[in-house]
């Protein structure tokens, strides 16, 4: 045999002719790879399942059944949108920090940076993870919220994805934002207290409504307050969610991932 019966008239090798076939992969392949092994490993790591599951699933048991904090009946009516932004929060936010952060430490974020893949697959399978335990966690927490008497109103279910989506972009964002620029013990410290701030007056458990007036101000304009005030109205009434939670959540996804792209380490 030749080495002419394996090339073309133009002296280049016929495509085929080498197994397997150099190049780089298909970039939907590699981000079904990655966003794959990011949830994965998400879903295997006890303190994530802790965050992102089980609290929540025990502050809406919890609020809805215990007279903690004075809501309108029925409770659960008025727990659930907030449970259910702070479920995006502690994955998109809280998880998201402190996994970046401690994968920066370890070097894992700069060996990925070395390889065939992408920044910016390396940023969108990550992304896609979120909205993947994000999605596991609208339906475990629905159900339950279904179990306790919950009933969403009309359209404010598809509302609500809609929310749910600018609000995973907006502490996704955020979390990547926090993890790339501080050292990780420093993230982990901060991503926490900033959770826990939230929680109580970040809108969440208690409704913008009923925080005092200044504070009220602040928490309406933080993608905390925007996003569980935007879940209340679509779930409880059903209309559209209002053009400030949007706007809100916009500006900080955009303003987090502007600052991102600047300021964010791989080492």
């Amino acid at each position: 045999m030749t080495s002419s019966m394996y090339s073309s008239p133009q002296g280049r090798f016929v495509a085929g002719t080498f197994s397997p076939r150099p190049g780089p992969g298909a970039p939907l392949r590699m981000l079904r790879a990655q966003a794959g092994t990011e949830l994965r490993l998400a879903l295997r790591n006890g303190e994530q399942v802790l965050l992102t599951l089980l609290i929540p699933i025990v502050l809406l048991v919890g609020l809805t059944l215990l007279d903690l904090v004075p809501l309108p009946e029925p409770r659960v009516a008025s727990v659930t949108p907030g449970v259910l932004a702070l479920a995006v929060m502690s994955t998109a936010f809280t998880g998201q920090a402190i996994a970046f952060g401690f994968d920066r430490r370890y070097g894992v974020i700069r060996r990925l940076a070395a390889t065939a893949l992408p920044r910016w697959l390396l940023v969108a399978g990550r992304l896609v993870a979120v909205l993947g335990i994000v999605a596991v966690q609208m339906v475990v927490l629905g159900v339950i919220a279904a179990v306790l008497g919950w009933r969403p109103a009309g359209a404010g279910p598809a509302w609500a994805v809609l929310l749910v989506l600018l609000g995973s972009a907006a502490f996704g964002a955020l979390g990547i934002l926090l993890g790339g620029t501080l050292r990780a013990e420093v993230t982990l410290a901060v991503a926490n207290v900033v959770w826990f701030v939230l929680l109580l007056a970040g809108g969440i458990v208690v409704p913008v409504a009923q925080l005092p007036g200044p504070l009220a101000a602040v928490a309406s304009a933080l993608p905390s307050g925007a996003l569980a005030e935007g879940l209340r109205t679509v779930l409880t009434t059903g209309a559209p969610p209002g053009l400030t939670p949007v706007l809100v959540l916009v500006a900080w996804a955009v303003a987090a991932g502007l600052a991102a792209t600047r300021l964010v380490k791989l080492r």
